[in-house]
């Protein structure tokens, strides 16, 4: 089938390039038509014919990520489109239009081909797993059969919402500290490079016995100027770095790098909080939305991100295979307080499982919060204490041989 690249203005004003397959010119306007896009160019692309601007724009489209914040509102909007009454074509067509996104934007274009072609909306989204994850395909697939799809997609956007904020949280209260953090990295690189060896060659004309602090330091400066040794230093550290990095890639790696994550002081029980709440919130959101507890555990332990959750979710599956419950599972694995598994055990006697879930994630969301704003506070002063006491070191390394070299010329005879 002939491709045609086209240019084209959207309803915002925004100007598209892209390339489609079709039979003809005259087909080609008429998809364009329908998008409700203003034509500016349409060249076809002769056999053998390589777009390389468009085939580069094309391979890089497919790692870049969607943004979630555009996913959120799209299933946002697209839950009130269906819930007003519009044919599903049709709504994927105006929020294909809408986003700003431009590989979302291409995904639902192919997925309202599907659709308009007689595929559900569920096996058209699961060709995209970059673009709609397992958790968000399978809730759909469950809203399609329950003839819910609207309040699913609903549960969707609040679900994205509330992780993508947590997410948010977590990143803005580190910013700072890490920010600190550098700046100090670049000060103490600038003064050992470019200020310290003017002091040390001035040292080194001394006839004065150097102060113990001077002397590390100018081993330091010395050290760092050696090209030779920074090379193998930097080659040492990607060596490990990579060794490390494909340890853990590894699932008995990838086990034992999460356990250590939970038990790091501090942020340990910071990383534990969050994978209590995603899990609760997922599990909670599932349900809710009509998705099996046995296909719902599954999609939870894929996604969970920490392989102490997903050996947790593991024995649970096997605990409800054997008619037991799932709050047992949950407090062997050590990762779930008390009170966490006696609400999912309440939840279970009740029948309303998923409504305790959610209130046991909203509550960790809480204490996760509460405990980034304590360790921001806490992390804040102690980086500044270790900066100034860097920079404290080099200022005093500095000055003592200076007061000796100044008490040495007062007194040339050594008092005598």
């Amino acid at each position: 089938m002939p491709q045609y690249t086209y240019k084209a203005k959207t309803a915002d004003g925004r100007v598209v390039q892209e390339t489609i397959e079709a039979e003809s010119h005259r087909l080609v306007l008429n998809k364009l038509r329908e998008q409700k896009l203003t034509i500016i160019e349409i060249t076809e692309r002769k056999s053998g014919q390589v777009d390389w601007k468009q085939d580069i724009f094309a391979s890089l489209r497919q790692f870049q990520k969607v943004n979630e914040q555009a996913l959120t509102v799209f299933s946002r909007q697209f839950a009130t489109m269906i819930n007003a009454g519009l044919a599903m074509v049709r709504c994927l067509d105006i929020l294909s239009e809408q986003t700003e996104d431009r590989k979302l934007q291409a995904t639902l274009l192919s997925v309202r081909k599907d659709v308009e072609g007689g595929q559900s909306l569920s096996n058209s989204m699961a060709k995209y797993p970059t673009v709609f994850s397992n958790l968000y395909v399978s809730m759909v697939r469950a809203g399609e059969l329950g003839g819910v799809l609207d309040e699913v997609l609903d549960r969707l956007a609040g679900f994205m919402e509330r992780d993508f904020n947590l997410k948010k949280k977590v990143k803005s209260a580190l910013t700072y500290p890490v920010v600190i953090l550098i700046m100090a990295i670049l000060i103490v690189t600038f003064l050992v490079l470019f200020i310290l060896p003017t002091f040390v060659k001035l040292f080194k004309g001394m006839d004065v016995k150097l102060p113990l602090p001077t002397r590390i330091l100018m081993d330091i400066t010395n050290g760092v100027r050696i090209w030779y040794i920074d090379i193998a230093v930097l080659v040492i550290l990607v060596v490990l770095f990579a060794i490390f990095a494909k340890w853990v890639q590894t699932p008995k790696g990838k086990l034992y790098f999460d356990q250590f994550k939970l038990q790091i002081p501090v942020f340990g029980m910071l990383n534990k909080k969050v994978s209590i709440s995603r899990f609760c919130r997922t599990l909670g959101t599932l349900l809710s939305s009509g998705v099996p507890i046995m296909q719902a555990l599954e999609i939870v332990g894929k996604v969970s991100g920490n392989e102490v959750v997903a050996e947790t979710i593991i024995k649970v599956r096997e605990s409800i295979r054997e008619g037991e419950s799932i709050a047992g599972p949950l407090q062997d694995s050590g990762l779930f307080p008390p009170m966490v598994t006696q609400m999912v055990a309440v939840g279970e006697e009740t029948g309303n499982l998923d409504a305790m879930l959610s209130k046991i994630a909203d509550f960790y969301d809480t204490e996760v919060e509460y405990m980034l704003s304590s360790l921001t506070s806490m992390l804040e002063p102690l980086l500044i204490l270790g900066m100034g006491g860097i920079v404290g070191f080099i200022v005093i390394s500095v000055f003592m041989p200076l007061y000796g070299l100044i008490g040495h010329l007062g007194n040339p005879n050594g008092g005598g």
